[in-house]
């Protein structure tokens, strides 16, 4: 009676089960690095503290924003170039750079008869704090009250939001709305985007951030424009679309053709300046 070695299927089942420990620890090890780094993922301040506003933009001002938790933030407060619309324009950024890269779309905005408010998140623009979802919403919070004291009443104040800060002017147009929102390449939501470059991870598990573009333009009821490029490598296009047809008071989709998401012409061409006047215009 001949036996069988069960050695070699012994040695197999070790070498298995040493692969399969291996590769468990390394998906742990990337999930718990996701886990622990995505904030420093999805906020990109660059650029540190921007010059004083009167030296990029004439007449311009800078300002100090006090937030609910006691942070002071910098902002730079453009009056109307053109013929005074009595209308603010609030500017909430994207994920990167800082106010001085809105210097065009500032400029652009004054020029049509608008004043101004664009400011630095926490850790952007040399301002303390750390970003995160919720202190992007109170900063946003301090900026709407920096133009009420002004005068500017919800009535003669629109949201311009670009990118992430489309998930930071819906978040507020919940809480305060305004006469109009203004939503330049918005994502659906952050789970969205996050599945969409990162197919292989559980994002949607792991999130911290929310930012539920879609969902909360459903509940907003003011007149809302939704802006895309053709050729966003970012944002798809596909989750703007999304965004413009959860609106629930969509006054106009326009999508640009050919234009990435970062191209001038996208963040403050004149396709997409004039798309803001047509907004406003419609309600003031």
């Amino acid at each position: 009676m001949t036996g069988t070695d069960a050695r070699p299927h012994g040695r197999r089942a070790k070498r298995f089960l040493l692969v399969a420990a291996v590769g468990t620890l390394v998906l742990v090890l990337v999930v718990g690095l996701l886990w622990a780094m995505q904030r420093s993922m999805i906020y990109l301040p660059s650029g540190g503290e921007p010059p004083p506003a009167a030296e990029v933009i004439e007449t311009a001002e800078d300002v100090r924003l006090e937030t609910d938790d006691g942070l002071e933030i910098g902002g730079w407060f453009v009056p109307p170039r053109g013929e005074d619309r009595q209308a603010a324009v609030l500017v909430t950024n994207g994920n990167a750079g800082n106010r001085e890269n809105r210097t065009f779309l500032a400029r652009a905005l004054a020029d049509e008869g608008f004043s101004v408010l664009v400011f630095d998140y926490r850790g952007y623009g040399g301002n303390e704090g750390s970003p995160s979802e919720q202190g992007l919403a109170s900063d946003a919070q301090a900026a709407a009250d920096h133009l009420a004291e002004r005068g500017f009443t919800a009535a003669r104040t629109f949201y311009f939001g670009e990118s992430l800060g489309a998930g930071v002017a819906t978040g507020l147009a919940l809480e305060r709305p305004p006469a109009g929102l203004f939503l330049r390449s918005p994502f659906s939501s952050l789970a969205d985007m996050g599945a969409h470059h990162y197919p292989f991870l559980p994002v949607r598990l792991l999130l911290r951030e929310h930012y539920p573009v879609a969902e909360q333009v459903a509940r907003i009821e003011v007149p809302t424009t939704v802006v895309s490029g053709e050729a966003d490598g970012i944002v798809p296009p596909e989750q703007s679309q999304v965004v413009a047809n959860s609106a629930s008071d969509l006054f106009e989709e326009v999508v640009v053709p050919s234009l990435d998401h970062n191209d001038a012409a996208l963040v403050h061409g004149p396709e997409v300046v004039e798309a803001f006047v047509r907004l406003a215009d419609n309600v003031l």
